[in-house]
């Protein structure tokens, strides 16, 4: 009877709706109203109380990091360099989208911030160059994802919390995984481009220049750097993940208004603002997202759960194929935070029992979760392509495909290769 109460109301609040957030403390407080003896207090205790914790910190500073690099010139940098690269090939403007998005995965950690900073610049210039409007608005959408994977990443911050894992481990073993999915992308990006034609405009360079990518790459040096800084301060022991955000946001405010001289006042404080608004957002899903899992463990239902997936198999494999599925669908409903919360105390004491190892295990979630942006009817980063390219959504879900199924391929293959995600923290351990 609780079980229905908690996920029939979830269900009825998400069919009219409600913000996800909302309908996680609704369906929950309706479930301990009517099916228990609980204080309803108990809601607002778990949701102030979750949020008391240190290594959450992380997530706030890496998303201003994000937003004032995004405003400081970074971007600019980061798209000549990566036009340098692969500009010349076909599909060239397709390709240099999908590696900016790779670069910026480095800074921002957030899929749609790495779809707003570089979709914006990139997605009008496709369709001046008579890209279709689509395609060129998918692989900004579909390249936003790796925003999620590439290090620093905020879903692994919120992972690695709940999880008990090492964040910092959780960012190495994003890296190979992410260079995997981009790979990915660019391919598909290259057979679709060749289909229909697209090739460099004259005048464009048609051939690979070593001159141009060094000239480039030491125009975006300092912003190149910012990965490094943040990988390698927590793996020499200088520093802590959150204390690596913090000094991101310094970094990101010391180039982007003393070195090149982008960030205005007026833009550090927009920057501020846009990062308070979002933090805001994300620490309310945050916190009724734990008082919903903490529901959930109070009754039981993660153990009913795991007795279900276990009876159907005690292969290691087939379980992660069948958590995938899972994923893939909750993915297409509700928001990478939220589902991270809900499900990992749930499925991670699961795939421990048969052997999986937890720091797969993240990346295996996040990847899967990473699809979901852009996989409709939720695919967030589809709707911020939508909004910054003037494309209608439709016309975005239909292009998506092609790229949405080498996603999939692309998790398949880090879902049953787990050296692909182990060997990075495996060197540090």
């Amino acid at each position: 009877m609780t079980i229905a109460l908690l996920f029939g109301t979830l269900f009825i609040c998400l069919l009219i709706g409600v913000p996800i957030a909302i309908a996680l403390g609704v369906s929950a407080l309706t479930a301990i109203y009517f099916g228990t003896t609980l204080p309803l207090s108990i809601i607002t205790q778990k949701a102030f109380t979750s949020l008391d914790s240190f290594p959450l910190l992380a997530i706030p500073f890496f998303m201003l990091a994000g937003i004032l690099m995004g405003k400081g010139g970074v971007s600019k940098r980061l798209l000549a360099f990566a036009s340098a690269l692969v500009g010349w090939m076909t599909g060239g403007l397709g390709m240099v989208t999908i590696v900016a998005c790779m670069f910026f995965a480095a800074i921002s950690g957030s899929g749609p911030a790495t779809v707003a900073a570089i979709g914006g610049f990139m997605i009008p210039a496709m369709v001046a160059r008579k890209y279709d409007g689509g395609f060129a608005s998918a692989v900004a959408a579909a390249a936003g994802s790796i925003g999620v994977i590439i290090p620093p990443s905020i879903p692994f911050v919120l992972y690695g919390v709940i999880g008990g894992v090492s964040v910092g481990s959780m960012f190495l073993a994003g890296i190979i995984p992410g260079i995997i999915i981009g790979t990915g992308l660019l391919l598909t990006a290259y057979i679709i481009s060749k289909k229909r034609g697209y090739k460099p405009e004259p005048g464009e360079a048609s051939s690979f220049k070593f001159k141009d990518v060094l000239t480039t790459f030491w125009d975006a040096k300092w912003a190149l750097l910012i990965p490094v800084i943040i990988l390698g301060g927590i793996y020499g022991g200088i520093f802590s993940p959150t204390e690596a955000a913090v000094v991101a946001v310094v970094y990101a405010i010391i180039i982007g208004k003393f070195v090149y001289k982008e960030l205005s006042w007026q833009g550090l404080y927009e920057s501020f603002r846009q990062a308070i608004v979002i933090n805001s957002t994300t620490m309310i899903i945050i916190g009724l997202s734990v008082s919903f899992a903490y529901f959930m463990t109070i009754e039981q239902i993660p153990g009913e759960i795991s007795d279900y997936l276990t009876a159907l198999s005690s292969n290691p494999l087939v379980i992660l194929l069948a958590i995938n599925l899972l994923l893939l669908v909750v993915g297409m409903f509700i928001d990478t935070i939220s589902a991270l919360v809900v499900l990992t105390p749930i499925l991670l004491p699961i795939v421990v029992s048969v052997g999986v190892d937890p720091v797969h295990f993240g990346v295996i979630l996040v990847a899967n979760l990473a699809i979901g942006f852009v996989t409709p009817p939720l695919g967030v980063n589809l709707f911020v392509a939508s909004s910054v390219g003037g494309v209608r959504f439709e016309k975005i879900a239909f292009a998506v495909i092609p790229f949405l199924f080498s996603m999939i391929v692309c998790l398949l293959i880090i879902t049953f290769i787990p050296a692909l995600s182990l060997w990075l923290p495996g060197l540090y351990e």
